[in-house]
């Protein structure tokens, strides 16, 4: 009784898992393709795209899409705990949507064929990380410290070239760019995978983590989408 009543319960963890895991990645893709499709839309409809940018250069709105994407992770981010999964999801939604008008900047900047291929190589290199990070027995946890350390880098170093306008260092951190978003990819389907294990397949909790793990790898795969476009995007 006692051996079948461990079955059981094993049997329970990995459904649970499997459930987990199939929300997250249908609901990142959902909001990967809002995105994708606003941000086509918006960038070969006349109309829509002149309330972003007009004769003397951006305007109000589109300096106000640039910036809505991130005030919307940080209320999500911070408002984790006491926002419900119904509100979170909503809010992940609106983002993807936001995101997408804010993107339909790139179709103006990159020819729409070296656009497409970009994404198809995103897409594969995501794909390819994902499985690793979930079929992998190795505690990516040391690695994923190193590459959200390499992150701040990112971050700062990109600050600094606003200034400098180096091409060697814009390359160096488009370099630094892919490989820390794909080692993330990695490390963040495990760390959902282990936060899947030690919860049941129903509830708010698992709903809002759910969400939560959406919107991660959502930023994943759009940062290194960005990052793979410096080197295959072809201007126009």
């Amino acid at each position: 009784m006692e051996y079948q009543n461990s079955i059981s319960y094993s049997g329970g963890k990995v459904l649970a898992l499997s459930h987990l895991l199939r929300k997250v990645f249908l609901l990142m893709g959902l909001g990967v393709g809002v995105t994708a499709v606003v941000a086509w839309y918006f960038a070969n409809n006349q109309a829509l795209f002149s309330l972003l940018v007009n004769e003397r250069g951006m305007s109000g709105l589109g300096i106000g899409v640039m910036f809505a994407p991130l005030i919307f992770v940080l209320i999500m981010s911070f408002g984790y705990q006491r926002l419900s999964a119904a509100a979170l999801a909503l809010l992940f939604g609106a983002y993807s949507l936001i995101n997408g008008v804010s993107f339909s900047f790139i179709f103006m900047v990159y020819t729409a064929a070296s656009v497409y291929k970009t994404f198809a190589i995103a897409a594969a290199m995501f794909l390819i990380m994902a499985v690793l990070g979930y079929t992998t027995k190795v505690d990516l946890s040391r690695f994923g410290s190193i590459m959200i350390m390499g992150l701040f880098g990112l971050i700062a170093a990109s600050l600094v070239n606003l200034f400098m306008k180096s091409v060697a260092l814009d390359y160096f951190i488009s370099m630094a760019g892919v490989i820390i978003f794909t080692g993330l990819t990695a490390w963040d389907v495990q760390k959902i995978k282990r936060l899947g294990d030690t919860m049941g397949s129903h509830g708010e909790a698992f709903n809002k983590l759910a969400v939560m793990g959406a919107l991660t790898l959502y930023l994943d795969f759009i940062n290194l989408f960005l990052f793979l476009l410096r080197f295959f995007g072809n201007r126009k």
